[in-house]
Parts: C-alpha cells; structure tokens; sequence
C-alpha cells in the first residue's frame, strides 16, 4: 500500500495541481505541501489532509489510510510510469517537469540525460 506521502503527490499531480497551486487551494506554504508529500516528512493535519482530498477531488479515506472504494480511488488513471516509482523527491521533481513539457523539449530532455548518463 502506498505511503500517505505517495498517496498525496499521486492526489495532487493527477488533479493537475502543482505543489504552489494545493499549497494555496489548503492555506499552506508550499514547502508544507513539499514536506507531506517527502518521504519521512511531516504529515499534514486532518484539517488539511481533508482539504487535500476536496481539492485534488479523492475520497479523504482513501488519503488518510490507503483504504476505501477502489473505484473512487485515482489508481486507474496513474499514468505509465507513476510517480509513486520515483525512489527520492529529486526524480519525482524531474519526472513531474518532463511531464510538463511539450513533445519535442521532452525528446531534447532525454537525449541530454542519456548523454549524460554515458559520459559515467
């Protein structure tokens, strides 16, 4: 079962909402968002986590315990490779911008990393 930290990030990228835009959807700064969503962060109070759940639009028990209706639930719409895979917020940070890019800045992205990644 996915951590409360995955469960946040997953709630929030496929609502389409950066870190800054649910930081300010919660009343929060984002570095609060930042550190929910970090592995061995902090957790945000259930006044904010059930914010968390009106605004990214999941079942708040789901959030809160990684149980509820499978259904409600956003797993159907993880894409390919989801976010909950990333192994540190570092990956997670760059998996998210790459997303955000257009088709051919995401192909000149991966080219540069592969570059990088053979120079090793």
């Amino acid at each position: 079962m996915p951590t409360i930290a995955v469960r946040i990030r997953r709630a929030r990228v496929l609502a389409s909402l950066s870190q800054s835009q649910l930081a300010k959807e919660v009343g929060v700064n984002r570095s609060a968002v930042a550190q929910w969503e970090r592995e061995g962060g902090t957790h945000p109070s259930v006044e904010h986590l059930a914010t968390v759940a009106v605004a990214t639009r999941v079942p708040f028990e789901w959030l809160a315990t990684g149980r509820g209706d499978s259904a409600q639930c956003p797993q159907h719409d993880v894409p390919a490779v989801a976010v909950e895979y990333a192994i540190d917020d570092i990956e997670v940070r760059v998996l998210e911008a790459v997303r955000s890019l257009p088709a051919r800045k995401r192909a000149t992205v991966c080219k540069l990393i592969e570059e990088l990644v053979s120079k090793n």
